[in-house]
């Protein structure tokens, strides 16, 4: 499947579990934050300390982030990077791919290190791509609620304007 090419969707549930286990991640590392960022750049989920910028700004920079770095990768001769870091003097964040169509962002400080997030965001991860493939594959209709929700209201609209 295309990197972030249909529409989708999750439920209450599906929302749940995904917080879920990115609490459990964020208590076992000791990271500070951890961000869902759709492969188009949208802000899918934010769990734990709130940042102190933009999310949204951040997660489209996220996106251009991952993507430049996917070009890299085809420079090298890698058909991707599943994982990037960033390291700064105080703040560093580690990103990963999860199902090839969202972006899990983790900040962290010198609260914790760069092995113990790493070792705990590759489980993370594996959960994570489990719950989105299965809100992936889900049909359509479940996804998006009530089929047909908005049949008909193309029509509508050109009456409107008739």
């Amino acid at each position: 499947m295309p990197v972030g090419a249909a529409s989708w969707s999750f439920t209450e549930d599906d929302f749940a579990a995904i917080t879920e286990s990115l609490n459990r991640f964020l208590y076992e590392s000791n990271a500070r934050c951890s961000l869902i960022v759709d492969r188009s750049g949208q802000l899918v989920a934010t769990v734990g300390e709130q940042p102190k910028f933009d999310p949204t700004a951040f997660a489209t920079l996220t996106a251009a982030d991952f993507s430049a770095n996917d070009q890299l990768a085809k420079l090298i001769g890698e058909s991707d990077f599943n994982s990037l870091f960033h390291q700064g003097e105080k703040e560093s964040m580690y990103l990963a791919d999860v199902a090839r169509r969202v972006i899990l962002v983790v900040l962290f400080d010198n609260r914790t290190t760069l092995g113990l997030v790493r070792l705990k965001m590759k489980q993370t991860v594996e959960e994570l791509t489990g719950l989105f493939q299965q809100v992936f594959n889900r049909p359509a209709a479940a996804q998006g609620g009530s089929p047909g929700l908005l049949a008909g209201a193309d029509d509508e609209i050109d009456k409107l304007f008739q």
